[in-house]
């Protein structure tokens, strides 16, 4: 710490403000790489469910097919208690979405704008989904 303090104190360009810790703070070359392998991550998880049918890597749709389920063979959909199964069967798809998203940043999934888990595609149809099972029910 010392020699970072003293390193500072004989560099005129440094911007260090006193009390502000340089110990988190990467490197330009720390950074560049870091990009680097955050990019070739999310580029491989673009491939992941390229092999898969669209009907079983869209959240919106999967939830469809068990909302269909339930208003056909509502005693067969009780019994394999799907409440259970979903966050399991859902879990992939919803990590995928979220390599991207920081919290404590504005994040881009997939080229859009997110700030809040709320706003974002597959919160919405969990929320929808769980919003139409409620109705259902009552």
């Amino acid at each position: 710490r010392t020699c970072r303090r003293q390193l500072r104190e004989q560099s005129p360009k440094a911007a260090h403000h006193e009390g502000m810790s340089s110990d988190d703070e990467l490197t330009a070359e720390e950074g560049a790489e870091f990009q680097k392998s955050k990019d070739n991550i999310l580029e491989d998880s673009r491939k992941i469910f390229e092999d898969v049918h669209a009907d079983f890597c869209d959240i919106r749709k999967i939830l469809l097919k068990f909302q269909e389920w339930k208003e056909k063979f509502p005693d067969s959909y009780c019994d394999a208690y799907i409440s259970f199964c979903l966050p399991k069967l859902l879990n992939p798809l919803i990590r995928v979405q979220l390599l991207n998203w920081n919290p404590l940043e504005v994040g881009m999934i997939f080229q859009r704008n997110f700030t809040d888990v709320e706003e974002m595609p597959w919160f919405r149809a969990v929320e929808e989904f769980s919003d139409a099972k409620n109705l259902s029910e009552s």
